[in-house]
């Protein structure tokens, strides 16, 4: 490439919305667990968001902000339902917009997605369990109600407009990763009869109607994105051509950026696992589907799992196969990451696969998961992460401070 990768992830983006992100590098969303126990955000998040909002980064997403109480992927997610931690949420946004950051907060709700130690009985699409060695760990859920449906979509509306009052810059749908927004796009678990399952238009009518109620809560310049899966890699589930005609929908009604992952945790490609293969030797995943998807639509990409050096980052924009570099791990153990590269640094991360050698126990104990969150809880607290840190030590770490439900309990 002719220009360096600096100048190239120097460039700022201007969204549809006419919102600007200084440069091309986003960190992605991380599952930080870090609210207090009522599930208020805590000067802990402040201070994490303070680091990546120093550290240069453009776009910074938070971990999962759940919209109703009673549905947690984990224990300590932020839940925002009214406005009784509207102080804490604007400490929380004044920290991570410093330095001119785009902070934007992921709006979820887990569906069936919460361990048997959070819920008795989730809600989902359809009355329809995990299979597998995931089906001991949660609870079979109960099929919601069409009221229920129509009071979770103003959920995510009026949680919207609350971290927008708060401070936030934008935020962003999950829509991926197995979770309720992702079930109801998947024939494999969406298996209603209804206006809200069958076909893959009523499928995805979900997703668009939270689109429409959060859009009309924000209002036009405010950005609204949207976390989805490229494919979820499961027979009989969410496929790259659904995915695409639910890309090519939302954009149509407007979307800002679409951020491209994949899989669950029934399967999780999210984390690079062998079937989704990196395209054409690029470093990163999904990028084969960014660019079938970037042929359909015009919409502002984002794709993330597996950068690790600057010129690879450089070299995906610079082909137009993405619009932001999305960030996860990196930015776990380097919160300078961005700054690094920017001021010319030919940047390698440091992240690598981590395995104890049994793959069951990495499995179940979501290594890649807790180890990563450790990192997070160090940073938060004022300390240096430790890239070089033990597994092992990581799983006792987690088993003496949370006991073995963490086998349960983690999601990110």
């Amino acid at each position: 490439m002719s220009e360096t990768p600096s100048v190239i992830l120097k460039n700022p983006l201007t969204l549809p919305c006419g919102a600007r992100i200084k440069n091309r590098l986003a960190k992605s969303a991380m599952s930080e667990n870090l609210s207090s126990v009522d599930h208020s955000p805590t000067p802990l998040l402040e201070n994490l968001y303070r680091q990546w909002a120093d550290g240069g980064i453009g776009l910074c997403i938070t971990g999962n902000i759940m919209v109703d109480g009673s549905a947690l992927g984990e224990p300590r997610n932020v839940v925002v339902e009214d406005e009784t931690f509207l102080d804490a949420l604007k400490s929380w946004a004044a920290s991570g917009t410093r330095n001119r950051t785009q902070l934007w907060a992921q709006l979820n709700h887990p569906g069936k997605q919460i361990p048997k130690t959070l819920s008795e009985q989730p809600v989902a699409p359809s009355a329809i369990g995990f299979s597998g060695t995931l089906e001991k760990f949660f609870n079979p859920p109960r099929a919601l109600t069409k009221s229920e449906i129509k009071d979770l979509i103003r959920r995510f509306a009026r949680t919207a407009k609350i971290v927008k009052k708060a401070g936030f810059t934008g935020v962003q749908i999950h829509a991926a990763h197995g979770y309720l927004v992702s079930q109801f796009l998947s024939s494999k678990h969406n298996q209603r009869t209804d206006d809200w399952g069958g076909s893959a238009e009523n499928r995805m009518r979900f997703v668009l109607e939270i689109y429409r109620a959060i859009r009309k809560a924000v209002g036009e310049k405010f950005p609204v994105g949207v976390k989805l899966n490229s494919s979820d890699f499961m027979r009989g589930g969410f496929t790259e051509e659904e995915s695409i005609a639910v890309a090519t929908a939302l954009a149509d009604e407007g979307i800002d950026l679409i951020e491209i992952s994949g899989g669950t945790y029934e399967r999780p490609a999210m984390a690079g696992i062998p079937d989704q293969k990196k395209a054409h030797g690029a470093e990163a995943y999904f990028l084969s589907y960014a660019e079938k998807i970037r042929k359909q639509i015009q919409t502002p990409l984002m794709v993330t799992g597996g950068f690790r050096t600057a010129g690879g980052m450089a070299d995906a924009v610079l082909k137009n196969h993405l619009d932001l570099v999305g960030l996860a791990r990196p930015m776990a153990i380097d919160p300078e990451l961005p700054n690094k590269i920017l001021s010319g640094d030919d940047y390698v991360s440091a992240v690598k696969p981590l395995t104890t050698g049994i793959s069951t126990l990495d499995k179940m104990a979501l290594l890649e998961v807790t180890w990563y969150e450790q990192q997070l809880a160090y940073l938060a607290k004022g300390k240096d992460p430790k890239p070089d840190q033990s597994v092992w030590f990581s799983l006792a770490k987690t088993i003496v401070e949370n006991g073995f439900q963490v086998f349960q309990k983690r999601r990110a």
